[in-house]
Protein backbone atom coordinates (compact mmCIF):
# COMPACT_ATOMS: atom_id res chain seq x y z
CA UNK A 1 0.00 0.00 0.00
CA UNK A 2 1.66 3.21 -1.18
CA UNK A 3 0.28 5.61 1.44
CA UNK A 4 1.67 3.39 3.98
CA UNK A 5 4.79 2.98 2.37
CA UNK A 6 5.16 6.54 2.22
CA UNK A 7 4.31 7.22 5.41
CA UNK A 8 6.78 4.16 6.82
CA UNK A 9 9.34 5.88 4.71
CA UNK A 10 9.60 9.19 6.39
CA UNK A 11 9.58 7.77 9.74
CA UNK A 12 12.69 5.95 8.99
CA UNK A 13 14.42 8.54 7.47
CA UNK A 14 13.39 11.55 9.52
CA UNK A 15 12.54 13.31 6.48
CA UNK A 16 8.80 14.56 6.32
CA UNK A 17 6.58 12.78 3.31
CA UNK A 18 4.13 14.55 0.86
CA UNK A 19 0.60 14.13 2.12
CA UNK A 20 -0.59 10.89 1.24
CA UNK A 21 -4.79 12.19 0.39
CA UNK A 22 -3.63 12.21 -3.08
CA UNK A 23 -3.58 8.20 -2.25
CA UNK A 24 -6.53 7.35 -0.23
CA UNK A 25 -9.98 9.03 0.80
CA UNK A 26 -11.10 9.18 4.77
CA UNK A 27 -12.63 6.23 4.05
CA UNK A 28 -9.48 4.53 3.44
CA UNK A 29 -7.63 6.19 6.03
CA UNK A 30 -8.06 3.64 8.89
CA UNK A 31 -7.00 0.97 6.92
CA UNK A 32 -3.70 2.26 6.18
CA UNK A 33 -3.07 3.26 9.99
CA UNK A 34 -3.50 -0.51 10.54
CA UNK A 35 -1.37 -1.84 8.09
CA UNK A 36 1.22 0.34 9.96
CA UNK A 37 0.10 -0.56 13.43
CA UNK A 38 0.11 -4.50 12.58
CA UNK A 39 3.78 -3.79 11.47
CA UNK A 40 4.81 -2.40 14.41
CA UNK A 41 3.20 -5.22 16.16
CA UNK A 42 5.47 -7.76 13.95
CA UNK A 43 8.56 -5.85 15.35
CA UNK A 44 7.55 -6.45 18.94
CA UNK A 45 5.67 -3.34 19.50
CA UNK A 46 2.86 -3.18 22.46
CA UNK A 47 -0.67 -1.63 22.44
CA UNK A 48 -1.59 0.16 25.83
CA UNK A 49 -4.19 2.97 24.61
CA UNK A 50 -5.83 5.08 21.88
CA UNK A 51 -5.40 8.76 21.67
CA UNK A 52 -8.36 10.84 20.19
CA UNK A 53 -7.14 13.26 18.00
CA UNK A 54 -9.19 17.28 16.52
CA UNK A 55 -11.59 17.10 19.57
CA UNK A 56 -10.87 20.92 20.21
CA UNK A 57 -12.35 23.47 17.94
CA UNK A 58 -9.20 25.82 18.21
CA UNK A 59 -6.97 22.30 17.17
CA UNK A 60 -9.23 21.88 14.36
CA UNK A 61 -8.43 25.45 13.14
CA UNK A 62 -5.03 24.96 13.72
CA UNK A 63 -5.31 21.93 11.44
CA UNK A 64 -7.98 23.46 8.98
CA UNK A 65 -10.24 19.75 9.79
CA UNK A 66 -13.58 19.51 11.43
CA UNK A 67 -13.70 15.90 13.00
CA UNK A 68 -12.01 14.14 15.71
CA UNK A 69 -10.04 10.68 14.86
CA UNK A 70 -8.28 8.65 16.63
CA UNK A 71 -4.59 6.59 16.77
CA UNK A 72 -2.97 3.55 18.64
CA UNK A 73 -0.39 4.53 21.42
CA UNK A 74 2.17 1.97 21.53
CA UNK A 75 4.53 1.37 24.82
CA UNK A 76 7.37 2.94 23.47
CA UNK A 77 5.53 6.42 23.19
CA UNK A 78 5.30 6.54 27.24
CA UNK A 79 8.06 8.76 28.41
CA UNK A 80 6.61 9.35 31.69
CA UNK A 81 9.77 8.17 33.42
CA UNK A 82 12.11 9.97 31.02
CA UNK A 83 14.24 12.59 32.45
CA UNK A 84 13.22 14.38 29.36
CA UNK A 85 11.15 14.11 26.71
CA UNK A 86 13.45 12.62 24.18
CA UNK A 87 13.79 14.56 20.85
CA UNK A 88 15.37 11.47 18.74
CA UNK A 89 12.33 10.24 15.94
CA UNK A 90 10.56 13.42 16.17
CA UNK A 91 10.14 15.37 12.74
CA UNK A 92 7.92 18.18 13.67
CA UNK A 93 6.60 18.03 17.63
CA UNK A 94 4.25 19.83 19.30
CA UNK A 95 2.81 19.74 22.57
CA UNK A 96 -1.13 19.78 23.86
CA UNK A 97 -2.64 19.38 27.49
CA UNK A 98 -5.14 17.04 28.11
CA UNK A 99 -6.65 14.52 30.73
CA UNK A 100 -6.08 10.90 30.05
CA UNK A 101 -8.10 7.98 31.35
CA UNK A 102 -7.35 4.72 32.74
CA UNK A 103 -9.79 1.76 31.99
CA UNK A 104 -10.76 -0.61 34.80
CA UNK A 105 -13.31 -2.56 32.20
CA UNK A 106 -13.06 -3.64 28.62
CA UNK A 107 -15.65 -1.39 26.45
CA UNK A 108 -16.28 -3.43 23.90
CA UNK A 109 -19.92 -4.46 23.87
CA UNK A 110 -22.69 -1.91 21.70
CA UNK A 111 -24.13 -1.30 25.25
CA UNK A 112 -22.11 2.33 25.64
CA UNK A 113 -24.38 4.52 27.11
CA UNK A 114 -22.79 7.42 28.94
CA UNK A 115 -23.02 6.16 32.26
CA UNK A 116 -21.60 2.46 31.19
CA UNK A 117 -18.85 4.78 29.93
CA UNK A 118 -18.33 6.73 32.89
CA UNK A 119 -18.13 3.60 35.20
CA UNK A 120 -15.52 2.08 32.91
CA UNK A 121 -12.76 4.54 33.99
CA UNK A 122 -10.73 3.80 37.24
CA UNK A 123 -8.95 7.26 37.45
CA UNK A 124 -7.87 9.97 34.70
CA UNK A 125 -4.39 11.79 35.30
CA UNK A 126 -3.44 15.03 33.95
CA UNK A 127 -0.77 14.43 30.55
CA UNK A 128 0.92 16.02 27.99
CA UNK A 129 0.92 14.25 24.61
CA UNK A 130 3.38 15.86 22.00
CA UNK A 131 1.91 15.22 18.35
CA UNK A 132 3.90 15.00 15.43
CA UNK A 133 3.25 14.57 11.71
CA UNK A 134 5.02 12.68 9.25
CA UNK A 135 3.80 14.67 6.40
CA UNK A 136 5.53 17.69 5.34
CA UNK A 137 4.49 21.11 7.29
CA UNK A 138 1.77 20.06 8.77
CA UNK A 139 0.22 19.81 5.52
CA UNK A 140 -3.06 17.07 6.53
CA UNK A 141 -6.69 16.79 5.85
CA UNK A 142 -8.03 14.44 7.85
CA UNK A 143 -7.20 10.95 5.82
CA UNK A 144 -3.54 12.13 6.27
CA UNK A 145 -3.82 12.59 9.69
CA UNK A 146 -6.04 9.32 10.28
CA UNK A 147 -3.36 6.98 8.07
CA UNK A 148 -0.72 8.77 10.33
CA UNK A 149 -1.85 7.39 13.91
CA UNK A 150 -3.56 10.48 14.34
CA UNK A 151 -0.52 12.43 14.29
CA UNK A 152 0.69 10.53 17.33
CA UNK A 153 4.28 11.28 18.85
CA UNK A 154 4.90 10.40 22.77
CA UNK A 155 2.94 11.08 26.11
CA UNK A 156 3.90 11.89 29.56
CA UNK A 157 1.30 11.09 32.27
CA UNK A 158 1.32 12.88 35.31
CA UNK A 159 1.41 11.41 38.89
CA UNK A 160 -1.93 12.84 40.19
CA UNK A 161 -4.87 10.03 39.98
CA UNK A 162 -8.58 11.72 40.42
CA UNK A 163 -11.58 9.70 40.26
CA UNK A 164 -14.22 10.53 38.52
CA UNK A 165 -15.96 10.93 41.96
CA UNK A 166 -13.75 14.09 42.71
CA UNK A 167 -13.88 15.54 39.72
CA UNK A 168 -15.75 16.28 36.67
CA UNK A 169 -13.84 16.34 33.00
CA UNK A 170 -15.84 19.06 31.04
CA UNK A 171 -15.21 21.33 34.21
CA UNK A 172 -11.58 21.37 34.13
CA UNK A 173 -10.02 24.29 33.22
CA UNK A 174 -6.05 23.91 32.07
CA UNK A 175 -3.39 26.34 31.53
CA UNK A 176 -0.37 25.42 30.11
CA UNK A 177 3.52 27.10 30.40
CA UNK A 178 6.54 26.40 28.93
CA UNK A 179 9.59 28.02 30.34
CA UNK A 180 6.75 29.63 32.78
CA UNK A 181 5.04 31.75 30.09
CA UNK A 182 1.37 30.82 29.49
CA UNK A 183 1.05 29.42 26.60
CA UNK A 184 -1.90 27.46 25.82
CA UNK A 185 -5.00 27.34 27.47
CA UNK A 186 -8.65 25.90 27.53
CA UNK A 187 -11.02 23.61 29.56
CA UNK A 188 -12.28 20.44 29.69
CA UNK A 189 -15.85 21.77 27.99
CA UNK A 190 -13.33 22.45 24.63
CA UNK A 191 -12.74 18.20 24.39
CA UNK A 192 -15.68 17.63 22.27
CA UNK A 193 -17.90 18.89 24.90
CA UNK A 194 -16.61 16.87 27.31
CA UNK A 195 -13.94 14.74 27.52
CA UNK A 196 -15.78 11.33 28.31
CA UNK A 197 -17.95 12.37 25.55
CA UNK A 198 -14.93 12.36 23.49
CA UNK A 199 -13.82 8.99 24.97
CA UNK A 200 -18.06 7.55 24.03
CA UNK A 201 -17.09 8.49 20.59
CA UNK A 202 -13.98 6.73 20.74
CA UNK A 203 -15.38 3.18 21.87
CA UNK A 204 -18.26 3.26 19.22
CA UNK A 205 -15.09 3.98 17.03
CA UNK A 206 -12.70 1.85 18.36
CA UNK A 207 -14.86 -1.04 18.21
CA UNK A 208 -16.42 -0.58 14.16
CA UNK A 209 -12.98 -0.39 13.13
CA UNK A 210 -11.98 -3.80 15.32
CA UNK A 211 -9.69 -2.36 17.92
CA UNK A 212 -12.50 -2.14 21.02
CA UNK A 213 -10.80 -0.14 24.44
CA UNK A 214 -9.59 -2.80 26.76
CA UNK A 215 -9.65 -2.98 30.51
CA UNK A 216 -5.97 -1.01 31.83
CA UNK A 217 -5.66 0.68 28.42
CA UNK A 218 -4.97 4.24 28.71
CA UNK A 219 -6.73 6.86 26.36
CA UNK A 220 -5.73 10.21 25.84
CA UNK A 221 -8.96 12.17 25.27
CA UNK A 222 -7.97 14.95 23.26
CA UNK A 223 -6.27 18.74 23.83
CA UNK A 224 -7.99 21.16 26.24
CA UNK A 225 -6.58 24.17 24.17
CA UNK A 226 -4.33 24.87 21.08
CA UNK A 227 -1.36 23.00 20.77
CA UNK A 228 2.20 25.24 20.48
CA UNK A 229 6.07 23.83 19.03
CA UNK A 230 7.93 21.61 21.18
CA UNK A 231 11.40 23.30 21.94
CA UNK A 232 14.67 21.63 23.22
CA UNK A 233 15.75 22.36 26.54
CA UNK A 234 11.96 23.90 27.27
CA UNK A 235 10.44 23.26 30.11
CA UNK A 236 6.89 22.51 29.83
CA UNK A 237 3.73 22.58 32.82
CA UNK A 238 -0.03 22.19 32.71
CA UNK A 239 -2.18 22.28 35.13
CA UNK A 240 -5.88 21.00 35.33
CA UNK A 241 -8.15 22.28 37.76
CA UNK A 242 -9.36 19.06 39.97
CA UNK A 243 -6.68 16.95 38.40
CA UNK A 244 -3.16 18.24 39.02
CA UNK A 245 -0.29 19.23 37.10
CA UNK A 246 1.80 17.58 34.71
CA UNK A 247 5.21 18.54 33.92
CA UNK A 248 8.42 17.84 31.95
CA UNK A 249 11.37 19.03 30.36
CA UNK A 250 12.63 18.76 26.96
CA UNK A 251 15.46 17.30 25.60
CA UNK A 252 18.24 18.72 23.72
CA UNK A 253 18.76 17.88 20.16
CA UNK A 254 22.14 15.40 19.72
Amino acid sequence: MEAAARLQEAARTGKPCAPVRDLIGATDAYAVQEVLTEARLAAGARIVGHKIGLTSAAVQRQLGVDQPDFGVLFADMDVSEHAAIPLAGLLQPKVEAEIAFVLSEDLDSEDLTPERVRAAVAYAVPALEIVDSRIEDWDITIADTIADNASSGLFVLGDDRVTLDDAEPKDAVMSMTVNGEVASTGTGAACLGDPLAALAWLARTAREVGRPLRAGQVVLSGALGPMVPLEPGARISATMTGFGTVTATVGELS
